[in-house]
């Protein structure tokens, strides 16, 4: 579950990206978040990674204090959240195996769990050709599958999509 509760999002410069936003997804909900540019789309995303921290009010994501992490929690907090970038994020010196394969290993998952469940992702997307592929080598279309595949490979309990 995510919940924000009255939170607000202050840049140094004066501008107020978030202003006094509850909101609350349950468990298993599909939200979209719809705005034009510049409505606090991207401060949202931060805020909920631990990029960015709110200004006042609460958020947590389940049941985790978002407000009160330590930069040293922070890594831990994100390994239940999986995250297809805009622009993807793909390690370019890493070949798609490699890129599904990191938030597994990150986990802690044995050698054989990661490529059992790497093919299995990589088949379920039609890539399972790519495995030995770079980032450059894939369409945008190949490497937004990637990046999806990345994102749900860990099975984190929050999957954030931008755009």
């Amino acid at each position: 579950m995510i919940e924000f509760n009255n939170v607000r999002v202050k840049y140094e410069s004066g501008d107020v990206a978030l202003d006094d936003v509850s909101l609350q997804i349950n468990d298993g909900e599909f939200v979209f978040i719809v705005g034009h540019s510049g409505a606090g789309k991207t401060t949202l995303t931060k805020v909920l990674l631990g990029e960015k921290q709110i200004t006042s009010g609460s958020l947590k994501v389940n049941g985790c204090s978002v407000r009160n992490l330590k930069q040293s929690e922070i890594p831990f907090f994100r390994r239940n959240i999986g995250v297809v970038f805009q622009d993807f994020r793909l390690i370019e010196r890493k070949t798609v195996f490699e890129n599904v394969a990191l938030p597994l290993r990150i986990v802690g998952n044995s050698s054989l769990e990661i490529k059992k469940k790497v093919s299995s992702l990589l088949a379920l997307v039609g890539l399972e050709g790519k495995k030995g592929s770079y980032p450059r080598q894939l369409s945008g279309g190949e490497q937004q599958r990637v990046a999806f595949v990345r994102a749900i490979a860990a099975n984190p309990s929050v999957i954030i999509a931008d755009e």
